[in-house]
């Protein structure tokens, strides 16, 4: 639906943050919503009609349209992603129904300290000895993970994209593989999150459009610069920069958040 209301005029900075946002999620395979959804909201949109779908469906639109690259360059581990995928859409509505005498914060708070986890993992260099490689346990590992993220996401009510690639690194995946294959499964579990999100749902026609090119042209430039130029040292250090914010965010969250 389409929205009637106008928007402080700060707003149409958002193009320019978003493109740089996208840029920058988008070679670590990740959509970004953790940033559009507060930023959108700052900037006078209503949180939960207009904030919220407009923040998912950018997360569609980058890590899709990264997706689309990596696939492109034979980087993403299809029979891992899409067991992941599959389970995580599942298991989410199943998680969003238990009420587990485990208060919101501390699942929150596991979250953060995950995704540091994968931050250092990145930051060191370190590999696990045995990898996933065979066919059978990219299925396995697909499955058993993408369910147990997927209901701790419907649990919590949170986005789980952040922790794709910790258990992505943790697995063996190279930097850029995790990165390739996370922009799938992200792709599809921010599908199924916009499409709940759906129904009264409040769009600016021009703005959205706006922002949709934007962020598409930050996730095309962000996942071929990862793909082909970005050397593997400076790769590190952003990937690691980058989770370590988004686990000091969900910490904030744990702490001083609600639950």
């Amino acid at each position: 639906m389409a929205a009637g209301l106008v928007y402080d005029h700060g707003v149409w900075i958002a193009p320019v943050l978003f493109l740089a946002i996208s840029l920058v999620f988008s070679m670590l395979g990740m959509g970004g919503s953790q940033l559009y959804i507060p930023i959108l909201y700052w900037l006078g949109m209503d949180f939960v009609h207009e904030a919220i779908p407009l923040g998912l469906a950018l997360n569609v639109v980058v890590a899709s349209s990264a997706s689309v690259t990596y696939f492109h360059q034979g980087m993403v581990r299809l029979r891992m992603a899409v067991p992941f995928a599959l389970a995580m859409v599942l298991l989410a509505p199943i998680g969003s129904l238990f009420a587990l005498n485990v208060p919101t914060r501390v699942v929150i708070g596991g979250f953060a300290l995950f995704t540091l986890t994968g931050a250092l993992i990145v930051l060191s260099g370190w590999r696990p000895r045995r990898k996933v490689e065979s066919h059978a346990a990219e299925i396995v590992l697909g499955i058993g993970a993408g369910s147990a993220l997927g209901f701790l996401v419907g649990f919590t009510g949170r986005g789980g994209g952040a922790m794709v690639m910790p258990v992505l690194l943790l697995a063996g995946c190279d930097p850029r593989c995790a990165a390739a294959t996370s922009s799938v499964i992200v792709a599809a579990s921010s599908l199924s999150a916009f499409l709940a999100h759906l129904p009264g749902a409040t769009f600016h026609p021009a703005l959205a459009t706006v922002l949709v090119a934007s962020v598409l042209l930050g996730s095309q430039a962000g996942s071929r610069l990862m793909a082909r130029r970005m050397p593997k040292k400076a790769l590190r250090y952003i990937f690691s920069a980058v989770l370590i914010g988004v686990s000091v965010l969900l910490l904030r969250d744990a702490l001083f958040g609600g639950g």
